[in-house]
């Protein structure tokens, strides 16, 4: 008689690890009166990249006061005044193949997020949160501006990505 024996250790389906982001994060705070924690900044970078399953590469955040956004807006967006934030993909356009790991540069105004968030109600911690998600969304092509239903799916997004910040 020949018998038969089955295997009762059945390996358990793992789910499958995200590797960890090796994206640079370099952050320029050139805000005068800078109240963040900068290496906070850059895990939640790391996070949100690692979120969006980013290939290697790099990233910038610059800090800024108003003065320098309104600046960098009129020069090369052409609109006047002062926002919030400022994404620069280097991933798209005509040179975008010299450096293809270079994702692009993210300008948040700091006195934009302070006073965003005392309208809101919110901590300026929150609100630059809110800010850092929204610029790099927009240097992965996210859009808000052209149609109700990418506003909508950016928007999604941003709260997908909040929640798992709000994690850390």
């Amino acid at each position: 008689m020949v018998s038969i024996i089955i295997a009762s250790n059945i390996l358990k389906a793992q789910p499958p690890k995200l590797e960890k982001v090796k994206m640079e994060i370099l952050i320029d705070n050139q805000h005068p009166n800078p109240d963040i924690v900068l290496e906070k900044v850059k895990e939640q970078a790391k996070a949100i990249l690692n979120a969006l399953e980013c290939p290697n590469g790099e990233l910038s955040i610059v800090l800024l006061d108003d003065n320098t956004i309104t600046k960098y807006n009129q020069q090369y967006l052409g609109r006047k005044g002062p926002t919030n934030v400022i994404a620069f993909p280097m991933n798209e356009g005509e040179f975008s193949h010299i450096n293809p790991e270079l994702l692009g540069d993210v300008m948040i105004s700091l006195d934009a997020c302070k006073r965003e968030a005392q309208i809101a109600d919110l901590t300026m911690e929150r609100r630059l949160d809110e800010l850092l998600i929204h610029g790099i969304l927009h240097l992965f092509g996210y859009d808000h501006v052209n149609s109700d239903d990418q506003a909508q799916k950016m928007e999604q997004k941003s709260l997908e990505l909040l929640n798992i910040i709000d994690a850390l």
